[in-house]
């Protein structure tokens, strides 16, 4: 796998030499997911707007979760619309920590696409870095590349289930929605049987630019994660569960993602919750007594 992260100043460098590189500006928040106002106002000049709820997610049936994966040929579609050619540099950001931004790495990666990097320190390092703006809408001409899904490992809502058992099964949200404190979103609250919870942010610095790996890799540890044993996560829709992944890579793991997520698995009834701070959760408590 290719170098994952780009600096702001490597980002200009790049685009200065006029190299191959098509820049994507994947701004999404869960209470505004419509960031083109925000892209219309300013972004890294050349930069194409990413639709995350159109074009980094199909829209199905609850039972499959909010955000599920993309057809190859949505992907490609969407691709192709933002200029990209077979052979380019691709760079995604956002500018909330990259939590959007590593959707979009996830999924061009996992597309084939060989050299996707994500810009470290989001669009506040691009602007701190003292690089300008552009405003303004950016419509590239159209590319050709050829997308072929498969590349990078995920599991299903089965396999997810028994991963907790087996190996590590990580829940990325926020601690007070992992212990079930509350669910604003999703139709019950709570976790995966077995699953560990960190919260994703806890993998950049303030800046919002990803700990380095030895950091990562102590962090992890102390959760523990064991080199070696499987390891997936997931989050509240599947989106930051790829912010995630791309942690966990960085500190050396061999991570999994199961997509589906919460959303997915909170919408089958017949799938047992826990609730509480501890992985297995006093739901699954009672359940293991009545049994």
């Amino acid at each position: 796998m290719s170098q994952i992260l780009i600096t702001a100043d490597e980002l200009a460098d790049l685009l200065s030499a006029d190299s191959p590189v098509r820049v994507l500006d994947v701004r999404w928040r869960l209470d505004r997911p419509d960031g083109r106002p925000e892209f219309l106002d300013g972004h890294i000049p050349g930069a194409v707007y990413v639709d995350l709820d159109s074009e980094l997610a199909e829209h199905g049936a609850p039972a499959d979760g909010r955000h599920p994966l993309p057809s190859n040929a949505l992907l490609q579609t969407a691709a192709r619309r933002w200029g990209v050619n077979d052979g380019d540099v691709v760079v995604v950001y956002d500018d909330l920590k990259s939590l959007s931004a590593a959707r979009a790495w996830w999924l061009l990666t996992d597309a084939g696409i060989a050299d996707v990097r994500i810009l470290d320190g989001s669009l506040r390092a691009w602007t701190n870095a003292g690089h300008a703006l552009e405003q303004g809408d950016a419509v590239p001409a159209p590319g050709s590349v050829t997308l072929s899904r498969g590349h990078l490992p995920q599991v299903d809502i089965d396999q997810a289930a028994a991963l907790a058992g087996r190996g590590a099964l990580i829940d990325v949200r926020a601690a007070e929605r992992y212990r079930g404190d509350f669910e604003p979103i999703d139709p019950r609250a709570g976790h995966v049987p077995g699953a560990l919870n960190r919260f994703t942010a806890q993998n950049v610095d303030a800046d919002g630019r990803f700990l380095d790996p030895e950091t990562l890799r102590r962090e992890f540890a102390e959760l523990g994660i064991e080199h070696g044993e499987p390891v997936g996560v997931y989050c509240g829709s599947g989106v930051t569960a790829s912010h995630a992944f791309v942690a966990l890579t960085l500190a050396g793991y061999s991570p999994t993602l199961y997509a589906g997520s919460w959303s997915q698995w909170s919408n089958h009834p017949d799938r047992p919750v826990a609730i509480g701070s501890e992985p297995e959760g006093a739901l699954a408590s009672i359940q293991k007594e009545k049994s």
